[in-house]
């Protein structure tokens, strides 16, 4: 038998209980205390703020303001300093946000393996899951990664066709035959299990406190089994406007890229040429005006959305979503090249599985320029300083590398020059990991507040493993599948000399139609594609940013699930703000208008990272110990 015994009164006040288990005989078997779950977050009993907590509110709120201020009035500097941090932060921390994604999911995997936590329910037994398994998936589908995979479809594996670290390391050439293996190797490394085991590592955190123990489903409870009564203080505030602040960032690149695309589907459709910068060229990007002009009526309708809660408005467009989404996907099974993409996507996913330890952990740090003058051949040597800008260079190749050369180092043999290139192989592989890998895990970290959260809250009632499963691997076969089905017949196009490079020489966010004018033939049935891909693309972004302000209002209010309405539409008002200042900002003297975007998230998501390691630690701690609990 067991009884509850009055072990003593802690620092706080609180009297501590202990479940003592007896033997037969009477001695104790265990003394295990009971968890903290007395969080108290202060909430301003009346007014403007009634409901909400005051320093969480005002400290994210100011922070925003203070960065749509500076990004307005000095664009020019704010781009710079943004810039200019977050290459400082990526030479330092590159290699430690490789490893804690890698660690992310191995540990995804040992919850799940392991019995005593996979079969864990997330809510009182017998409890049946609030929303039907197609509505979860829908939704789970659209919060996390729907934009991304519009805007990226096409553009992430072609990329990588042209550029990643097998074609670094010489193993293969771009845009060649050879090179599709790697290029999807990458391709499912970053719409893969990493992606996913990062929105879940914070999703199962909040949902487990939540479910199991009656807790705020809020950022600060997932620390509560480490830093209990602390947690009620400032460093539960701290560790919530972090969420916050993460939240606005990741959606503000997420909603970005996918105005972006949503004006270059316009200009498909009505030709008109003052939404783009240059209509005359090639490949023409949005301008600034088209994208703030989108950028307003998305989040007018996001705003409209998530007044009127997760049940109808993110619900309904979830699950237009996803038809539209398989109608998309069945237009290029039907017109695009289905066998090379299955093909692909066997071949890509076993090659993935095989390098997924290396992916995980294989790390790198930045280059000195005294290492590499080092490793150079003695005649290159007095040469390092104009030799390393093309030898190092990510993004360029040995062609590029030696026809950019001038003077003396143009006369060196092509052999010492295959050497010289050899010999800045470590920073073109630590430029294009911290460029391309790590951009995408800080997205997914910045992400992963608003779609770990939004995950708990409609996973209520599902177990550990059921919530591993539905919300690592279901989601990540469905993006290799994606990924295959529409990058592999705009690479086929290309291998084929059908495209003749239009595809690869369309700005990103526009190969998607790009390739549909290649596989469609017939004009009407072109625009009703391209219309359809519009309005697909319309509704993710309305729930990706319709579920980030409800998130949002979520922390603010200390976990409470229904927010006001009002703080719901200045938190839309905000993102807004922030998004546009940022990329007025980046736009500054001719540059990439996300590059701005891109900067201010990546140096958002390291203090979250550092959260959600402390996340891993706390809630193997709390399982263990539920698990000693349960069995005495």
């Amino acid at each position: 038998m067991g009884f509850l015994r009055l072990s003593g009164v802690d620092g706080d006040g609180y009297l501590r209980l202990k479940k003592t288990a007896q033997s037969r005989d009477g001695g104790p078997l265990m003394s295990i205390e009971q968890p903290f779950t007395n969080l108290e977050i202060q909430k301003s009993p009346k007014g403007f703020y009634e409901g909400y907590s005051l320093p969480i509110a005002l400290i994210s709120k100011g922070i925003m303001v203070a960065l749509v201020i500076w990004a307005l009035v000095w664009p020019e500097k704010a781009n710079a300093v943004l810039g200019g941090l977050n290459w400082s932060l990526l030479e330092g921390f590159n290699v430690f946000y490789i490893w804690v994604v890698g660690a992310f999911v191995f540990f995804l995997l040992a919850i799940a393996i392991i019995p005593a936590t996979g079969r864990t329910v997330m809510g009182i037994a017998g409890e049946k899951p609030e929303f039907s398994t197609f509505s979860w998936f829908s939704m789970m589908f659209g919060a996390g990664l729907g934009v991304g995979l519009m805007v990226f479809s096409i553009a992430e594996p072609v990329g990588l066709w042209g550029s990643n670290p097998v074609l670094i390391a010489g193993e293969a050439e771009a845009y060649t035959q050879e090179a599709v293996e790697g290029a999807y190797r990458y391709t499912y490394a970053h719409y893969g299990f990493h992606a996913w085991a990062i929105y879940v590592v914070t999703g199962l955190s909040l949902a487990y406190y939540a479910y199991t123990r009656n807790m705020p489903l809020t950022i600060r409870t997932a620390l509560t089994p480490l830093f209990g009564r602390l947690m009620n203080g400032f460093l539960g505030h701290a560790v919530d406007v972090m969420g916050v602040v993460a939240t606005i960032l990741g959606v503000s690149v997420t909603i970005g890229f996918g105005v972006s695309q949503f004006i270059d589907g316009l200009y498909s459709i009505s030709g008109m040429e003052w939404l783009m910068i240059d209509a005359s060229v090639a490949a023409p990007q949005p301008s600034t005006v088209g994208l703030i002009v989108g950028l307003v009526c998305i989040m007018g309708l996001s705003v409209l959305s998530a007044v009127s809660g997760v049940g109808r408005g993110v619900k309904y467009l979830s699950n237009l979503n996803l038809v539209l989404s398989f109608i998309l996907l069945f237009t290029f099974v039907v017109f695009g090249s289905f066998v090379f993409a299955m093909t692909t996507y066997a071949t890509a996913f076993v090659d993935y599985i095989l390098h997924l330890i290396q992916i995980s952990f294989g790390a790198y740090g930045p280059q000195s320029m005294l290492d590499f003058a080092a490793s150079l051949p003695e005649e290159a040597k007095p040469l390092a300083e104009s030799l390393s800008g093309g030898a190092m260079n990510a993004w360029g190749s040995f062609e590029g590398f030696r026809s950019g050369l001038e003077g003396e180092a143009a006369l060196l043999s092509e052999e010492t020059l295959r050497s010289v290139y050899e010999a800045g192989m470590p920073a073109r592989q630590f430029g294009w990991q911290s460029g391309w890998t790590t951009f995408y895990w800080a997205w997914w970290i910045a992400f992963s507040p608003f779609v770990g959260l939004f995950l708990a809250r409609i996973s209520k009632g599902r177990s550990v493993r059921e919530f591993i499963v539905g919300c690592v691997i279901a989601p990540s076969l469905v993006c290799f599948a994606w990924m295959t089905i529409l990058g592999g017949s705009a690479i086929d196009l290309e291998l084929s000399g059908v495209a003749d490079g239009a595809i690869i020489g369309a700005t990103n966010t526009a190969k998607l139609f790009v390739t549909l004018d290649q596989i469609i033939s017939s004009p009407s049935l072109l625009l009703i594609l391209t219309v359809m891909s519009v309005v697909l693309i319309l509704t993710f972004l309305v729930t990706s940013a319709d579920s980030g302000i409800l998130v949002m209002n979520t922390i603010m209010s200390g976990g409470e699930q229904n927010a006001g309405i009002k703080h719901r539409i200045i938190w839309g008002v905000i993102l807004t703000l922030v998004i546009g200042t940022l990329l007025i900002a980046g736009n500054t003297g001719g540059g990439n208008p996300m590059e701005a975007v891109k900067n201010a998230m990546i140096i958002g998501a390291l203090p979250f990272t550092l959260v959600m390691a402390l996340m891993c630690v706390s809630l193997a701690k709390a399982m263990y110990r539920d698990h000693l609990r349960s069995k005495s």
